[in-house]
């Protein structure tokens, strides 16, 4: 008897210590509270480096951790991390913090997929280093899905047409303001240089779609026509704005504006291009400069403009492409995650972000003519873009879902490359807006 009782004691005491190293473990390796009860914990963040590059990321990420030592960041990082992502989304096991950007990402998506945490009421209660809310400090007011926020804008981007100063200068080229000088723009330089004047990138279509048709949809119908074809509401792709503006899409190809080898441009050759004087005219984003920062020749000056798609009695419209941040529905780390992204957004972060990215974080009350580092170009845009005789900003609702741009960017690809009329291309994307809108039901 007294040797079952000695083995039944040590067998506790055995156990105790297991359960004790156990408990040990979890929270040198997956506890969210450290030793004072603050945020602790692995926080995996999520992020695509393209134009931006990503020195920001890294100046950011390391001042959180000296604020927040007790957590350790892991970052999913590069230009094809959304597609590298991807298992982790659909097996719901997400990283907590995703930045959505590049090539295989779709804010709305997401949404419509249950995939992002709903931060309305959360948002309400942050306040900036000021003490103003920063749900009153954006540009550009967060997309909302019926009424709910499910991300925050980080970036103020706006698609625009770009040109070399320079070249305009020396050779006397007119920069256009509407759609008819546009055209006789371009076809001055196609004379004069000898080569297509407009290029983008075919194999991502949705560059036209956001650069060019989205600001000649505002210009024509305001915001009202641009929600709709965004949201493919019934009849707003066959309508009569958006058919007159397809005619200008084929009056392009008609006269041969196009680059004749579009179809088979990524982003960078459409943009190397340019660079090159193969074309001179291309719609991108503020990431141009900095993301072809080394293949800039010498002499080469960055001249920007709203896209000229309006016609000639319409202002220069710009509809702003933001980037957000959102937190995973599923995160692990879910006080990590909202400590990181209310940490990210400050007028500081805002004036670096300028420096390293030649872009606009989407934050108001932020003097960039005072920083000597952020670029020319940006400083004589953003004038452009804040001169309401000049430009009129459009708001979207929200991005168009994937499930609607992918087969409406494929036939903006075959009218562009002369496969398709105008009339044709309509058709088609009223059709994909017919077939999105069943699938939603």
């Amino acid at each position: 008897m007294k040797l079952k009782w000695l083995f039944a004691l040590m067998l506790m005491v055995v156990l105790i210590i297991v359960l004790a190293a156990c408990s040990d473990d979890e929270k040198d390796s997956g506890s969210n509270v450290g030793k004072d009860g603050e945020i602790a914990g692995d926080l995996e963040i999520q992020y695509f480096v393209g134009g931006y590059g990503d020195s920001w990321w890294k100046e950011v990420i390391a001042d959180f951790k000296k604020a927040y030592p007790d957590v350790n960041v892991i970052e999913h990082a590069g230009p094809n991390i959304n597609e590298e992502m991807r298992s982790r989304w659909v097996s719901n096991d997400p990283p907590d913090v995703v930045y959505i950007d590049g090539a295989g990402s779709s804010e709305t998506q997401m949404v419509e997929d249950g995939q992002l945490m709903k931060l309305t009421e959360w948002l309400s209660g942050i306040e900036l280093e000021g003490g103003d809310k920063l749900q009153d400090s954006f540009i550009v007011k967060p997309a909302t899905y019926d009424g709910e926020i499910y991300s925050l804008p980080l970036v103020f981007d706006t698609w625009g047409t770009w040109y070399d100063k320079a070249l305009f200068n020396e050779k006397g080229y007119t920069v256009p303001n509407n759609f008819d000088e546009f055209m006789e723009s371009m076809k001055e330089i196609k004379q004069g240089e000898g080569i297509d004047p407009f290029v983008t990138s075919g194999q991502h279509p949705y560059y036209f779609l956001r650069g060019m048709l989205y600001p000649a949809f505002a210009a024509a119908g305001g915001e009202e026509l641009l929600a709709d074809v965004i949201t493919g509401k019934e009849g707003a792709w066959s309508s009569e704005p958006v058919l007159e503006i397809m005619k200008r899409v084929e009056q392009m190809v008609e006269e041969g504006m196009f680059d004749s080898g579009l179809g088979a441009l990524n982003h960078t050759q459409s943009q190397m291009n340019f660079l090159l004087h193969e074309n001179a005219f291309i719609p991108v984003g503020f990431w141009l400069p900095n993301e072809m920062k080394n293949d800039i020749p010498d002499g080469f000056e960055f001249g920007f403009i709203p896209s000229p798609m309006n016609a000639a009695d319409e202002t220069y419209a710009i509809v702003p492409d933001l980037r957000p941040l959102a937190i995973a529905e599923e995160a692990e780390n879910p006080d990590a995650a909202k400590a990181f992204v209310e940490f990210v957004f400050t007028r500081e972060y805002a004036s670096s972000f300028s420096e390293h990215t030649g872009a606009i974080m989407n934050l108001n009350g932020v003097d960039l003519s005072q920083n000597e580092n952020v670029p020319d170009y940006l400083m004589e845009a953003n004038a452009m873009i804040n001169n309401p005789e000049v430009v009129q900003i459009y708001e979207k609702p929200h991005p168009m879902s994937a499930d609607l741009e992918t087969p409406v960017g494929n036939a903006l690809i075959s009218l562009m490359l002369g496969n398709m009329t105008a009339e044709e291309f309509v058709a088609e994307a009223e059709k994909a807006a017919a077939d999105y809108r069943a699938g939603l039901e």
